[in-house]
């Protein structure tokens, strides 16, 4: 089948909310897109693989669908855009690859389920770039919505399942672009200490899978208060196993200040902050604001 004239795809920030980061390890987490944040990529025919702007990413995602999926292609044109902010552990890695391969399963008529379609994009950048990551993003960028991960052996063929939005009580999402840091440095030296036994990382990435477990719970029973539980002591269980920038420790601590429910959006700096209600949401806006931090609401 000749390829399209041209093919189109997105993918939106993503937001963890609590059991993060277990997902590589056999855990569960709960996460949400960010629709006011995105990425956006075109592809069409072309005789070699172009990329504009250039990005290791989508070349590489567009090498390996190539190779694997359209190799009577010979190449194509990419174009893409992110509003996603950079380096503050929104996803926006994973949004590139996603919507890269959106667009391309577009123009060459491939059609990927999005546990496939996750899995791909995983493999593109731990495979072909080297990048320490779990599937927790891909598959929340892949499903959209607000979606609960279980990652255990035994979690069976249901182990992704999106749930509603509107049980998310109010809930800011901030981030500090100049306390930006790289998420690949934090999950590689975690990898390779839980790859040694190390005890307390061992603990407490077996509680986070306990606290995204149990958040989802708390989600379907309408318990708020349990939830912001589930989500302080995922920040608390990160705070235990590894060395934090105190920056991203001021943004959580001024959340929490103001009665909310705080834990790290990701690895990169930005937080997530569950209130209780829209006042508390406003008064962690105006803190989180004073510190010149860029925010999204949510719910």
């Amino acid at each position: 089948m000749a390829p399209a004239e041209l093919g189109r795809g997105e993918a939106c920030a993503r937001a963890a909310l609590a059991g993060n980061p277990s997902d590589g390890y056999g855990g569960a987490v709960l996460a949400l897109v960010l629709p006011e944040h995105g990425t956006l990529a075109s592809a069409r025919p072309a005789a070699r693989i172009d990329v504009s702007p250039e990005s290791r990413l989508v070349r590489a995602t567009a090498e390996r669908f190539v190779r694997e999926l359209a190799p009577e292609a010979g190449g194509v044109a990419i174009e893409w855009s992110t509003s996603i902010p950079r380096s503050v552990g929104l996803g926006g890695s994973s949004a590139i690859v996603i919507a890269t391969l959106r667009a391309l399963c577009e123009l060459h008529s491939v059609s990927l389920g999005r546990s496939e379609l996750a899995e791909l994009a995983l493999a593109v950048e731990t495979e072909d770039l080297g990048i320490t990551a779990g599937l927790q993003d891909r598959v929340a960028q892949a499903y959209a919505g607000l979606t609960f991960m279980d990652f255990a052996p035994d979690a069976g063929p249901d182990r992704y399942e999106q749930l509603d939005r509107g049980l998310l009580p109010p809930i800011v999402v901030g981030w500090h672009t100049g306390a930006g840091g790289e998420s690949n440095v934090v999950h590689s030296g975690l990898r390779e200490r839980f790859e040694r036994g190390e005890r307390i990382v061992l603990e407490c990435l077996a509680e986070l899978a306990r606290l995204g477990r149990g958040a989802r719970h708390a989600l379907l029973a309408k318990d708020t208060a349990q939830f912001m539980r589930c989500v302080d002591r995922s920040f608390d269980a990160r705070r235990r196993m590894i060395d934090l920038d105190p920056r991203h420790v001021a943004m959580v601590e001024c959340a929490r200040a103001c009665g909310a429910g705080a834990n790290y959006a990701g690895s990169g700096g930005a937080i997530v902050a569950v209130c209780a209600d829209e006042r508390q949401r406003q008064a962690v806006s105006r803190a989180l604001a004073e510190l010149g931090c860029g925010m999204t609401a949510v719910a």
